[in-house]
């Protein structure tokens, strides 16, 4: 261990034992990576959503396995798993629910809809319209469904994975700034490298006809989940860092290149990734390295750029990275 990461530690005896937590979240990692080659970037940011309690927005271009890895990573977990396919057509109610009447009891009895799972994935959650969006939102930030005068909690732990499709807009809903905020994270898949390509292939011509989904075995309880959560809050925080995490998200709010700077929330949701990040490697404590790994995912989609930087073909993350190297990191 470094001395920068020695600067960081807790000066108390009591530490947090997770070498549980770090050793089922690598047989899960595992368990994915038998079918998925050459997105570990992304399991690993998507685990750390799972533990940080957060939704992750999943965008690439069709064909890099957002779905296909966004399920093995919930089949992996012995949950409950719902899948959702947004369409043009999808009412509020299809996704929460709807009270039908019981003609033996003449009562209206409340139907959970499949946004009643641990894992939800919803797939390409912009094909939706506004009204089913929104429905949908309520239940990630209040973690409930309202119907009726009811309110219905969900499962816990209760994470959402939602795609998108960047290009094809045509017929398409644009998520507004303030429900992006709702995610966790934005996470973008990239092409596999020329190696991964091929290694893709020599797998899939191996493997014939077989059902790739049925490689990957259930390796971690949904208890489990539950008590990682808890063990991640519990990750420690050094005073320096938290004005660390401050200063990038003050700094968001000031430059002249974007137009819509970070809330709060985000400043939150930042602290709360790091502790994942660093739980995932077996510490207790988090250091700025860990919150200069999970900015540009957590901050990314929650700025806007002016529309000169936009015309110039410059990126929210670009900025974002500017930022943080701009500011002083604690020694």
């Amino acid at each position: 261990m470094s001395e920068t990461e020695n600067r960081f530690e807790p000066n108390f005896e009591n530490r947090i034992d997770l070498s549980a937590l770090r050793t089922q979240m690598e047989a899960v990692k595992q368990e994915v990576k038998k079918v998925i080659i050459g997105q570990d970037d992304v399991i690993h940011k998507l685990l750390m959503a799972i533990l940080a309690g957060g939704h992750s927005l999943i965008e690439g271009m069709p064909g890099v396995g957002k779905t296909l890895t966004a399920k093995l990573i919930a089949k992996s977990i012995k949950g409950d798993f719902k899948r959702i396919q947004f369409t043009p057509d999808l009412m509020p109610s299809d996704v929460t629910g709807s009270s039908i009447l019981d003609l033996k009891t003449n009562e209206f009895d409340f139907k959970k809809g499949p946004i009643f799972g641990n894992i939800v994935l919803i797939d390409e959650i912009n094909r939706a319209p506004a009204k089913t969006q929104s429905s949908l939102f309520e239940c990630m930030s209040e973690r409930q469904v309202t119907a009726d005068g009811e309110s219905y909690a969900v499962p816990s732990p209760f994470v959402v994975f939602a795609t998108q499709n960047p290009i094809e807009h045509e017929g398409t809903y644009r998520l507004p700034e303030a429900q992006l905020d709702r995610f966790l994270f934005k996470i973008n898949v990239d092409y596999p490298a020329l190696a991964e390509e091929i290694q893709i292939l020599r797998e899939h011509h191996e493997q014939k006809a077989a059902d790739k989904e049925d490689l990957v075995e259930e390796v971690v309880a949904v208890a489990d989940i539950v008590r990682f959560q808890q063990l991640v809050k519990q990750v420690f925080v050094h005073e320096d860092v938290l004005n660390y995490i401050g200063q990038i998200i003050y700094h968001t709010r000031s430059n002249p290149n974007l137009t819509l700077g970070a809330s709060p929330r985000a400043s939150i949701a930042l602290m709360e990734a790091a502790k994942a990040n660093a739980a995932l490697q077996g510490r207790d404590f988090i250091t700025p390295d860990d919150v200069k790994y999970v900015a540009p995912a957590i901050l990314g989609h929650r700025v806007l750029l002016t529309p000169e930087k936009e015309m110039e073909g410059f990126t929210s993350d670009f900025i974002i990275k500017q930022i943080v190297e701009s500011i002083e990191i604690p020694r």
